[in-house]
């Protein structure tokens, strides 16, 4: 059996202060995200640099084994 003064405390109960308002902890979570995807989007060239030295090396000569290295035996 409830007791009507526990429904009515739970109605008025306060809220847990916030460092900020919501909007702004958004933006910062927003301008973080972005700041991030930027350091992502800046190390595409240094992923995409191997593939281009290789093609113009052209050093395979030999066959290649599964890994894609020159096999030597």
């Amino acid at each position: 059996m409830l007791d009507a003064s526990l429904l009515l405390a739970g109605a008025h109960e306060e809220l847990a202060p916030l460092i900020a308002p919501a909007p702004v902890i958004a933006g910062v979570f927003a301008v973080a995200f972005l700041a991030l995807g930027y350091v992502v989007f800046s190390y595409r060239d240094v992923a995409n640099r191997s593939l281009r030295k290789a093609n113009k090396l052209d050093h395979h000569d030999g066959p290649i084994d599964e890994f894609g290295h020159p096999e030597k035996h």
